[in-house]
């Protein structure tokens, strides 16, 4: 097991009691270089502590502010960051079964009123959760009050972070004035908090219960990896507004955002949103939400030359045949070939998807069409455009893959040799 180890009190409670137990413990102290002498001092006593108790003993240093700047996060956020992940590194390193961290009741209750204060749903008013993926907090059913009195009774030594005693920082805030005002209107306030989030947590899994019902009848997964949202459905759920929040969320939507895509129900379809700290979009079409990873605007021209039989990317296959023509000869109507004048196509062939401005003559057609009136003439969703191919010979669009091939290209009485095109799909959005 790793043992996430600062030398503080709750952590040599947790790191005691635990080997005492017969756990085979890896301590694991980062040191994060906030507090300059103490940081270095608090390393030499972790070391110490596990070389008289006999624990293996990991430990690493950061730039916590370098690396707070880099991803524009604050410290506080960005040494959980480290200390996490360097944790996981750990457990995966000695194929350990969990990483144990030191939080008890009272930063339990601490966590609440924060988010309280901040504005939360119910979700954040359950308190810090004893077990989280591979991480697990033993200690969360006891107080400070309760840890503090089993190392003076076992006589067991422990280094105090000096910044715990700044009121600078909101949790500290919270600690140091917060509470013992709710405690001189509640001398029990903080078993009050217990309680309370004890209740909400039941609630909580009706909640969600709740959510994943009303999930599986309005949102339902594309074969290309893109979520589904009916808005009709929606509509017709109670609370549908709090139901989108809580469908979107997870993609990185926050609540703002959210209250503004429900508010774009009801009006014009095309509208784009984009989520917040995650690579991906919203699309407002006419029937439904669509929730997809953002598409790359630096999106390859691929160049494919006369002696290929075949081309693959992740999205599409084309293979290519060339046919003479002959009375026995038959043309392949479906959408997914595309059967063309041979010498009229100009090598090599270059695939891309569509630009503002492209056009092309549509089969059956004597005039132009900008590509993007063909889209909506054909009612394409903004995903469906941007997911499009397109196959050109020098300059000219000669087949809207998998649609319809450029009329200039199409195989006449005087065609002698055709080239046949067959499109495989890899996506469901790429028609």
């Amino acid at each position: 097991m790793i043992v996430g180890f600062s030398g503080g009190s709750d952590s040599v409670a947790l790191l005691f009691i635990l080997h005492r137990l017969g756990y085979k413990c890896i301590a694991a102290h980062a040191n994060f270089h906030l507090r300059g002498d103490e940081s270095v001092q608090d390393e030499l006593f972790c070391k110490s502590f596990t070389e008289q108790h006999l624990i293996p003993f990991e430990k690493i240093e950061f730039d916590t502010p370098w690396y707070a700047a880099k991803h524009q996060i604050s410290i506080e956020m960005a040494a959980r960051e480290l200390r996490y992940n360097w944790f996981d590194t750990l457990r995966e390193k000695y194929d350990a079964q969990a990483i144990a961290v030191a939080h008890h009741r009272d930063d339990s209750n601490e966590t609440v009123l924060l988010n309280m204060i901040r504005g939360t749903g119910i979700r954040g008013l359950c308190g810090i959760r004893p077990r989280n993926g591979f991480v697990v907090r033993p200690l969360l059913c006891v107080s400070k009050d309760d840890i503090t009195g089993f190392l003076h009774a076992n006589n067991l030594p422990f280094v105090t972070d000096s910044s715990n005693k700044s009121d600078e920082f909101s949790r500290n805030h919270v600690r140091m004035n917060l509470i013992p005002m709710m405690k001189k209107i509640n001398p029990s306030a903080e078993l009050a908090l217990t309680r309370m989030t004890t209740h909400l947590t039941a609630v909580e899994g009706i909640y969600q219960q709740a959510i994943e019902n009303a999930k599986n009848k309005v949102m339902h997964k594309s074969e290309d990896d893109t979520y589904i949202i009916s808005i009709t459905e929606l509509l017709r759920l109670s609370y549908a507004k709090t139901i989108l929040y809580e469908l979107i969320h997870p993609f990185g939507f926050t609540r703002q955002l959210s209250d503004r895509i429900y508010q774009s129900l009801s009006r014009q379809s095309g509208k784009m949103f984009n989520a917040t700290g995650t690579n991906y979009q919203l699309l407002k079409d006419r029937e439904t939400l669509l929730i997809y990873q953002k598409m790359d605007n630096t999106t390859p021209l691929y160049q494919i030359d006369e002696n290929r039989t075949s081309f693959e990317n992740q999205s599409i296959r084309l293979d290519f045949r060339k046919i003479a023509i002959t009375d026995a000869f038959i043309m392949d109507k479906s959408s997914s070939t595309a059967s063309f004048d041979d010498e009229k196509i100009h090598f090599p062939l270059f695939l891309r998807r569509w630009r503002a401005g492209d056009w092309f003559v549509p089969f059956g057609m004597k005039g132009r069409k900008k590509l993007s009136d063909y889209f909506s003439d054909h009612q394409f969703s903004l995903l469906q455009k941007n997911k499009m191919w397109l196959l050109c010979s020098e300059k000219d669009v000669i087949w809207i893959v998998g649609e319809r091939i450029d009329n200039r290209y199409r195989i006449n009485e005087n065609t002698k040799c055709a080239l046949i095109i067959n499109f495989f799909s890899k996506n469901s959005c790429d028609k």
